[in-house]
Formats: structure tokens, sequence, C-alpha cells
């Protein structure tokens, strides 16, 4: 906010905010004592609740909108008494800023035990506290040419919302409010010019800056300390009524019921999004989530398609690929006789045995493989920038784009002025500020970054021990099916090694979930304890601490299989061994992009098949199970405070966790997308419900969030920025390493000899020869056998000992003793 006139008031808000003695203009005070005489004859006075619409948003009178709403439940303990003074202060500062209270008695809730403070904002706090916090406000209506129809246009009605719907309310000039210049702006009706969520932004203000106490020398404020302290249970505005019907008069129009009609209604899933009245309804900040999300999905759509078209190219090409029909061939791959797996336990096998893998294998390891890879490169990239344009018109339209910051986010947390004991002058307002030395927080960072370090390392271990079980398990399933004659049909399609990474996989997954479970708790813990000083600096670092966590939990283990399984494993004789107990892994026959594509599969279904649940039944279950405690009395008492307080509370950082899940999706889509092309499918599919999951539970799950101002998404977009960096870079990896398409390339162009077939030859050129003889007895299979060499597969070239004979991937034919 840069004008002066503006920062005066600020300043003035601060001065008054902190004199406790002297709270309020003489103004507030002289019309106390005559609200508090009314107030008093209202509770005196018997009400008869019943006589009132439950769905009513007003005050007894009819007149004066609820715009908050707090509650409390007495107790019996030895803190009672000091919560009651509590509240009796803050209440009473309450009422000198100008804010209106009215409680409802806990005879009158539907519990029997909780008491309501319903809190109106009259006009003078509105308008004085919409200059303090610059909100800008309509002066004229707009004069400007609605847009013209784009060409086919009205082939998108289909997908397109009702005029009314999309745009709720007219376009206007805005400016910034001033208080002594309101007849320049149009108030036509001073009831209705603030919106509902404006009014609850401007509440929420006062309440987290109103003190309560003054306890051993320091001053305590704000309702998310009493929230913390239980000296009140919660703190919400109102929703404008029910969602499945509209509101009656006097009521003003209901807002969420059409919100839930015409955006959280899963057969709407192919509508556009109501932006502007999501906006209106529960601010910027969510609404421009709910448009990153939904640009987000625009864009997967064409990354989807192509993505689709790959993979049904290798579906339909799977049958004539030369190094398939090689492996499958009876007289080619039935004649190879494969070298164990594991020591002792596995026997020799046949290459043929893992014919329908190395079919899947192609599927996503083809020739679309690679442009598949630079599109998504290409399309990563495109995505940022037009993002970026999306974001910089949405500024405009919403008015935002002289907005520095929101006054929310970059103001004080009242945990950092409490726990700060010095002051120092700031060089730009020139006046004393709470400031809290390098020194008092040096050992809480310590603690921080340690804490997640060993999480980090935390993850690994548990990566580690995945990998031992997958070694275990295929030794024991290998022996398994070897002993029992009845598995040899089973073996044909269900091998060791592909039964090893389903199960890996799957065990993964759990183990992924139970860590992000505990970390989120510890993670915001620590972050309060670095007592960070405004809630942008809580919010980046928790962030940091969250990004960083989840990116080693659920790309680990993708990691390790594109770039170091099978890459370590040694040769017959001479096995890498890890722990000098379990031999390493080896990659399947037909390469370890197959394992690739099924851990990231499974990591990325089950993440966002369990997200979806967890958000849509999670709320549902918990708030069921507190109205069937809560309803004692008749329906006819159950008020719209009382609906709304038995709502599950979105909290603030609810809108985090969200950006949180959206982004690591991106990295699934972008960061291994070359060997998974049907990642953007999985993700549009997933983000078309995951709007409308998102869009129910906010409008029918959860209290009213607090409206707040945001003009861009923040520290995410850096993220998504760094993340398209890396996906380019591990994309390129994959192509060079992991998948099988150099090797095909280089054999074709360089090794070739066949020009009618020319990749007849390959498999057998990839493969490497050894004596059996050579074996040692702790890696021999105990049943001698009548042949002399065995096949081992190589990722690199091998050097040859004395008594090695080996057909390199480079092409060498064979190499003698």
């Amino acid at each position: 906010m840069g004008d002066p006139l503006v920062l005066e008031m600020v300043r003035e808000e601060e001065r008054r905010t902190s004199r406790t003695a002297d709270f309020g203009s003489e103004t507030n005070e002289q019309s106390l004592s005559s609200r508090e005489t009314s107030f008093l004859i209202s509770e005196d006075s018997t009400f008869k609740k019943d006589k009132q619409s439950k769905d009513s948003i007003f005050f007894r009178d009819g007149i004066r909108q609820i715009d908050f709403v707090l509650s409390y439940v007495d107790e019996v303990k030895k803190e009672a008494e000091i919560k009651a003074e509590r509240r009796k202060e803050f209440e009473q500062n309450l009422r000198k800023t100008g804010l209106e209270l009215e409680i409802e008695d806990k005879m009158n809730s539907e519990d029997g035990k909780t008491y309501f403070v319903k809190i109106h904002a009259p006009w003078e706090v509105l308008v004085t506290y919409a200059e303090v916090l610059g909100m800008k406000m309509p002066i004229k209506e707009s004069d400007s040419l609605p847009p013209e129809k784009l060409p086919f246009s009205c082939m998108l009605g289909p997908l397109k919302l009702a005029r009314g719907v999309k745009h709720p309310h007219p376009e206007y000039y805005t400016a910034q409010f001033s208080r002594h210049r309101q007849e320049l702006f149009l108030i036509d009706d001073q009831s209705s010019f603030f919106p509902s969520s404006s009014r609850n932004r401007i509440v929420y203000y006062i309440l987290s800056r109103c003190p309560f106490a003054i306890e051993d020398g320091k001053k305590k404020f704000g309702i998310e300390r009493l929230l913390t302290s239980h000296t009140y249970s919660s703190a919400y505005p109102l929703h404008d009524g029910q969602y499945w019907k509209p509101s009656e008069p006097p009521n003003p129009v209901n807002e969420r019921y059409t919100l839930f009609q015409n955006w959280a209604r899963f057969s709407y899933f192919y509508k556009e999004q109501p932006l502007d009245l999501i906006r209106n309804y529960y601010g910027e900040k969510i609404g421009m989530y709910f448009v990153f999300l939904g640009f987000y999905t625009e864009m997967l759509f064409v990354a989807a398609v192509v993505g689709l078209a790959c993979f049904i190219y290798g579906l339909f090409s799977m049958n004539s690929s030369p190094t398939s029909n090689e492996i499958c061939d009876p007289e080619v791959g039935g004649q190879i006789i494969m070298c164990p797996l594991c020591d002792a336990v596995c026997d020799y096998w046949r290459l043929n045995s893992t014919c329908l893998a190395s079919k899947f294998s192609y599927l996503f390891d083809n020739e679309s493989t690679v442009f598949f890879a630079i599109f998504m490169g290409i399309w990563v990239t495109l995505f940022l920038e037009f993002w970026k344009q999306r974001q910089a018109r949405l500024e405009y339209e919403w008015d935002l784009v002289d907005f520095e910051e929101e006054q929310q986010q970059l103001q004080l947390r009242p945990e950092f002025e409490a726990m700060c004991k010095h002051r120092k002058m700031n060089p730009v307002t020139k006046e004393m500020e709470p400031y809290m030395p390098l020194q008092s927080r040096i050992p809480w960072y310590f603690l921080s970054g340690a804490t997640v370090t060993l999480w980090m390392a935390l993850v690994i271990a548990c990566m580690v021990a995945v990998i031992v079980y997958r070694l275990s398990v295929f030794a024991t399933f290998a022996s398994f099916v070897e002993s029992d004659a009845s598995l040899k049909q089973v073996k044909s399609f269900l091998t060791p090694q592909i039964t090893t990474a389903l199960s890996g996989s799957c065990l993964n997954f759990i183990v992924i979930l139970i860590l992000n479970f505990f970390y989120e708790k510890i993670s915001a813990w620590i972050t309060k304890m670095e007592i960070p000083r405004t809630y942008q600096e809580y919010e980046s670092s928790l962030t940091l601490k969250m990004f960083l966590f989840q990116f080693v939990n659920f790309y680990s283990s993708c990691f390790y299989v594109a770039f170091f399984k099978g890459k370590f494993v040694g040769y017959p004789g001479k096995y890498t061994y890890l722990f000098n107990v379990w031999r390493s892994e080896e990659c399947d026959p037909a390469g370890c992009l197959i394992e690739l594509t099924t851990q990231l599969t499974i990591i990325m279904t089950g993440k966002q098949i369990f997200g979806n649940i967890q958000e849509a039944i999670y709320p549902l279950t918990l708030n069921w199970w507190r109205r069937r405690k809560a309803r004692t009395n008749s329906e006819k008492l159950y008020s719209r405070w009382e609906q709304d307080h038995d709502l599950e509370t979105f909290g603030s950082l609810g809108l985090f966790y969200e950006y949180l899940e959206t982004v690591i999706q991106f990295g699934f889509v972008t960061l291994f997308v070359a060997s998974f092309p049907l990642a953007p499918l999985l993700a549009l599919m997933n983000n078309i419900i995951e709007i409308r999951v998102d869009a129910w539970k906010l409008t029918t799950q959860y209290r009213r969030p607090v409206a707040a101002k945001a003009h861009c998404i923040g520290v995410w977009q850096d993220i998504l920025y760094a993340m398209a960096v890396l996906s380019v870079a591990t994309n390129a990896f994959i192509v060079a390493y992991t998948s099988d398409i150099i090797p095909r390339l280089v054999y074709y162009y360089a090794y070739s000899t066949n020009a009618t077939d020319p990749f007849k030859g390959y498999v057998n050129n990839s493969l490497s020869m050894f004596l059996v003889a050579d074996l040692p007895n702790n890696t021999a299979p105990s049943e001698k056998r009548d042949f002399t060499t065995c096949i081992e597969i190589t990722e690199t070239l091998l050097i040859t000992n004395k008594n090695t004979f080996i057909i390199c991937s480079s092409g060498m034919s064979s190499l003698p003793k």
C-alpha cells in the first residue's frame, strides 16, 4: 500500500491495538454503554429460538448480519476461571473496536453445552478497516464492450456455464476505498456494498489483533492463541445458507447453493468452473488455486492425447517387435540357457520364459519413447509460460495488478510478538518493532535441519529395506516355483521378476504413506518452534520441509530403479552383494524400464486413489459422527451457526496440502514420463475428479474459510520451474541409460549385417556367455546339468577372465579363453 493516507491508517490501527486501557475511540466508548444495555436486555429476555428460521444468518433482530462466530464450552477444570476472564476481556475489547456481539446461551444450543458468540461488523467498522486493508471497491459501472465471440465458440457451448453463474456481478471500475470519499463509490445499499468475503476478512483481521490479557508482563492477543489454549473451541465465518436449497428472504442470495449446483456436482465434470463466483465467495487465494488446477488440467489434455497415441502405437506394433519375437522364438530364446538369478536356490532358466515381459516392455520402450520424451520437454516449458500469461491476465481481471502482498500474510504472527523480548526501529517506517536476535533462533534451525535430514535418511533406509525384501522374496519365490510342478503354468506369466516388482512396489507405497503421515505432524511442530516472523515466512518454511521430504519419499524408489538398479550387479563368479549377504538385483531381461513403469504406475495410481478417498471420506465421516453426537434436541433448534460448527475445519494449511498434492503429481507426470506415456492421462482423469471432490468438500463438508487475497501461486511456481528443469535431465538419462532405444540404434547402424531384417541377432549380441564350471560352489545350483555354458545379461562391456566367453553388447561376436 503506497498511499500515505492508508499507511497512516495502518499506523493508527497498530497504535490503537497496542493499548489496552485506552482501546477504541471516544465515539465507540460513548456508544458502548447503549449497546451493552441492549445486549443485556436481549440476554435477560426470553427468546424463542424456534420462531427464527434455522437458516437465518442474522442476529435476533433479523437486521444485523452475522459475519463471524466464536464458540466455547464451559469447563470445570481449574483453568476455567482464567479462560472465562480471557473471554470476558477479549469480548470487551472487540466491542471497543466497534464490533457488535450477541451470545447464544448453551441452553439454546443443540448439545446443551456450547455457547456461541455471534459477531456483526457495522458500517463504521467496515469502512475504517476497508481503508486500513487497502480494499478496492467499485466506483462506477464498466462501459467496456463485451468480448467478441471466438470462432467455433458455439462448439464449446456444452462446456460453458450460464452467464449469470459465470459472471454473477457486473464489471466495475474500482479504486482503493477511502472512508472520507464515500461519495465516489457505488454505495446503493450499505448492507450489501461489502460482500460477505470482505466482511469476514475484516472481522478476522480485528480478531487476530485484539488483546485479551497481560500475563507475566507480556501482552497477549489474537484469536489464534485463544483457540490454541482452548479458550474458544472454534472461530469461523458462516456459509450463507444450505447447499441443497436456495435461501428464503430476508436472507441474501445463496451463493453456496449456486456453487454446489454448478460446480461441486460430479455430473458437471465437463463444465468450466465459475471462477468469479469462487473468488467472490471464498476469496482470491482459494480462487487462484482452482484457476491453476483448471489450467493445469486443460494442458494435461494435450499431453494425455499424445501419450495415449504413443501407447496405442506400441500396442499395435507389439507383435512386430524384432526383440520380443527373438526372445519368444523357441528356436532362439528357447535355446538360450540363462545363468541363475540368485545363489544356490535359483535354477538355470530359458530366455523365452520372459516372453510376456518383453512384449509388455515394448509397449513403453519403442521408437515413440524418444519422441514423447522430447515432446514432454517442450510441453512443460509451454505449460509454465502459458501459466505466466494466464496469471497476468487474472491479475488484471481480479484487480490485483498493483497488489503487493496480502497484509494478513505479511503481518507479524502473534506467536512471534509474544516470544520477542527485544525491539528495534524499522528503518522504513521509523517505528519500533518486535525483534528476535539470530542467536535465539539458531538452536531451532539446527533442530529443524537435523530433523529433516534424519527423516530423509529414514526414507533411504526404508528403500534399502524394500530392496532387501525384494532380494529375499525373489529367491524364495524362485525356489518355490521350481520345486512345485503344479506351478509350471503360472511361471509362464507370473515370473519371479514380475512378482517381486509388483509386491515390492506395493510395499514401498505403503511405507511412503506411513512415513508421510508422521512427517506431516513433525514438520508442522518444528516449523512452529522456529518462530517465523510472519505468516508468509511460516508457510515458506513449512513448504520447503514438506516438499523436500515428499520429493525423497515419493521419487527415491523411481530414481533407484531408473538409474541404479542392475548397474552394479557384477558378473558370474564376482557378483556384487548388499551387506555381503544379498546379491544385487538384476534388471528383467526386457530391461529395467518395465520395472520403472510398474513402480511409477503403482505409486502414482495408489496415491491418487488414496488421496481422493481420504479427501472425500475423512470429512464426511467426521461430520456424520459429530452430528450424530450433537443432535439431542429437535431439528428445529439446529441453527445456521450450529450446522457450520459441526462441519470440519479447512484450516490455514488446507490449501497448502492441495498445492503439495498437485506439485507431487506434476513430478510424476514430468520426471519419469519417458517410461510411462500414460502418466498424463492418469493425471488428467484424477484432476477431473479432484476438481469436483475439492469443490464438493469445500461447499458441503467444510466450514467456510476466511477470505484471503493472493496474486499468484507463490513459492510453488519456483518449485514447478525447478522440477521442469530436472525433468528434462531425468528423461534424457532414461532414454540414454534405462531404455533399450540407444543400444538398438547402435546395433542397427553400426553392427547389423542383415539388410532385410536389420535387428536379427540383436538379442544374442546383447548377452554374455559364462562357463558353468567356473560358478563358485556357493552360487551354483546343487543339481548338475549336461550343458557347459550359461548366458548373463550385460548392462556394460564385461572384462573377460581366463575361463569366460563373452558376447559383448558392443557387437563383438566372442572372445576366446
